[in-house]
């Protein structure tokens, strides 16, 4: 059969080339222009742009101050595609990685650089941590395990299919969750494959996945298909698989249900958020469904004060509570911001935006409490929460870390 090769117009942020593709990435190139149909892209056209405009920055009394303890530039960032390349803290360090593959270590109390490496690979997902591996993935699949010590290289891994998500793991098991839909186990200590469970990938996806979830024996993996599954760690074996996104409408646009977020573990209650689906409470040990809500998110959960916190794709912010007596508060004036996910500082809720701005909410009622700027490129990864430091990665590669003070 004779290949056939589609010209295809591929959006990255604002700006829009044109590329041509084989068959095996066609599905690629429509996820990144339906992400960025989702967020609302300025080049659909004059009336399209104005319709999708972001909200302005809301105007509010600051109650709180962001106070910079130090930041450092590192490598390109996320690069030009839509990358996630999300920081990880292990013990007294934050470690980095960008999408031309410079990953280095800070120690995350003073800024001060321990080590860094450079795999001369484009990364696509990372950083993750097993035991005292750090852990990242290459655009053409590779896993790479590096010393959370030095940096020094310990063994690298080829996968089928490109990896999104940071890889994730314990002392024992390293798992990476591909594109494609197969959640693949390595041994820790020599990177062979151990096991894989594999699912069918939707047609359409869009270019993010969650990062595989561990606890003790078992790893959760959401996947394109609008599926949770929960999966023996040390082997692979099938334990539960539940579906948390169902396909509606006649469009394979109107039909994606994605599970592209982190999700969250609290006790025996695993929480999930699809595209265009539900936030659903399942039930840990079995994968039975506790309760669902409407909602949409590509960029996943926090939680705090007894609530859920979901960063809907829409820009909005709502507070579901854990116990499902519904929604807390919901926080609008941040639409169509492209947000990134959030994290719980203290008593706030911390989301950036695609101008870099940092906004800090109640987690009481949702106001604005604070808010800096970080990144004039954009904040598209989730800040991290260690001791009393906020820490923030944004699109260029500037990584922050800030304290906070209340205003005077």
């Amino acid at each position: 059969m004779k290949s056939v090769r589609t010209k295809l117009t591929v959006s990255d942020g604002n700006r829009m080339s044109r590329h041509r593709f084989g068959p095996n990435v066609i599905r690629y190139a429509l996820a990144g222009l339906l992400s960025c149909a989702i967020v609302g892209c300025s080049s659909f056209g004059k009336d399209d742009d104005k319709e999708q405009k972001p909200s302005p920055l809301p105007e509010f009394k600051e109650e709180q101050s962001l106070d910079k303890v130090w930041s450092h530039g590192v490598g390109d960032g996320q690069g030009k595609l839509y990358n996630r390349l999300t920081p990880a803290i292990v013990q007294e360090k934050i470690i980095v990685a960008s999408a031309k593959g410079k990953i280095e270590a800070f120690d995350r109390n003073t800024g001060k650089s321990l080590w860094d490496a450079d795999i001369d690979q484009p990364l696509s997902g990372g950083v993750g941590i097993a035991g005292g591996l750090a852990l990242v993935a290459s655009a053409d699949g590779q896993v790479w395990a590096l010393s959370t010590r030095d940096g020094k290289t310990l063994w690298h891994s080829q996968l089928d299919g490109q990896i999104l998500a940071p890889p994730q793991g314990d002392d024992n098991t390293v798992v990476a969750l591909t594109f494609s839909g197969n959640l693949v186990g390595l041994d820790a200590t020599t990177g062979v494959k151990r096991w894989n469970y594999a699912t069918a990938a939707p047609v359409l996806s869009l270019r993010a996945s969650a990062a595989p979830l561990i606890d003790d024996t078992s790893v959760y993996a959401g996947f394109g298909s609008g599926k949770v599954a929960a999966v023996e760690l040390a082997d692979g074996r099938p334990l539960w698989e539940t579906r948390v996104g169902f396909s509606q409408g006649s469009s394979e646009i109107e039909r994606q249900v994605d599970v592209d977020g982190d999700m969250l573990l609290n006790k025996e209650t695993l929480y999930a958020v699809s595209f265009q689906g539900h936030l659903t409470a399942l039930e840990a040990r079995s994968g039975r469904r506790l309760w669902e809500h409407n909602a949409s998110s590509y960029v996943g959960l926090s939680q705090g004060f007894s609530n859920i916190y979901v960063v809907g794709a829409n820009g909005n912010i709502t507070a579901f509570t854990k116990d499902d007596q519904g929604v807390r508060w919901e926080q609008t004036a941040l639409a169509r911001r492209q947000l990134s996910g959030s994290a719980v500082w203290s008593n706030f809720l911390v989301v950036g935006d695609f101008e870099g701005y940092v906004h800090l909410l109640s987690q009481v009622d949702g106001h604005f409490v604070a808010r800096v700027r970080v990144d004039s490129d954009g904040v598209r990864v989730a800040p991290l929460v260690a001791d009393d430091m906020l820490y923030v990665f944004g699109n260029s590669g500037t990584l922050a870390a800030y304290r906070l003070e209340k205003k005077k």
